[in-house]
């Protein structure tokens, strides 16, 4: 399959390079071609990656990742092309995170609104599934590194599009038991809203090994 990432940072890297491991023809995309990060990826990443614009990864994957940070996110899509989302599966990853100079964490939007519901919003005809938010990028390709059953969550308005993303999160070793369907988009406020309490239990931890898990009645 041909996966267009948009964003080239830590996690879309981290994603494409799972990717690749599977198979799959990845395209990192950034706001210019000789982006320096995509093109390092791309000489580790052997002739399974590729790097190009937001424009050209867009039109290149049938599936297309955001992994933008959330208060970027539009205007990297709005880069991306309407027309080369329109159709597709998004798998948006991103969290809305605000950092103050005084080292606190907002969110933006929060509460009555999402990073998915905008995404959902201003492309209609892209089928966009909130998911991989919740988690460090490295349990996210690789849910084995934690014992035991753990969750991730999901949350879209197309059923098809939210079972294709369970199928690819498959791949990638999660079993379709752990992932837990918030239901429709507006679930992704949720997700997003974990993200300050995910900071914190990594400052408690001292690290970003770890993940939900939740327990219910027999």
């Amino acid at each position: 399959m041909r996966i267009g990432i948009i964003g080239t940072g830590v996690v879309g890297q981290t994603l494409g390079t799972k990717l690749v491991s599977l198979g799959h023809q990845v395209m990192l995309g950034s706001r210019t071609k000789d982006n320096e990060k995509g093109l390092a990826w791309t000489r580790q990443a052997g002739p399974g990656g590729s790097t190009g614009t937001f424009a050209e990864a867009a039109a290149f994957g049938e599936v297309v990742l955001n992994a933008t940070g959330g208060t970027v996110s539009l205007e990297a899509l709005r880069a991306a092309g309407a027309e080369h989302l329109a159709g597709k599966l998004l798998i948006d990853v991103s969290n809305p995170l605000v950092f103050g100079p005084d080292g606190g964490v907002t969110l933006a939007p929060v509460n009555t609104d999402s990073v998915g519901e905008q995404i959902q919003r201003e492309f209609p005809e892209a089928r966009v599934v909130k998911a991989l938010n919740t988690l460090n990028c490295a349990l996210m390709v690789e849910p084995g590194k934690l014992a035991g059953e753990h969750n991730l969550f999901i949350a879209g308005n197309d059923a098809g599009a939210k079972a294709e993303t369970v199928a690819l999160l498959g791949e990638f070793g999660w079993p379709a038991g752990w992932i837990v369907d918030l239901g429709d988009i507006t679930g992704a406020r949720a997700t997003e809203m974990m993200m300050p309490f995910w900071l914190r239990m990594m400052g408690h931890f001292g690290n970003a090994e770890f993940n939900y898990s939740f327990k219910r009645p027999r």
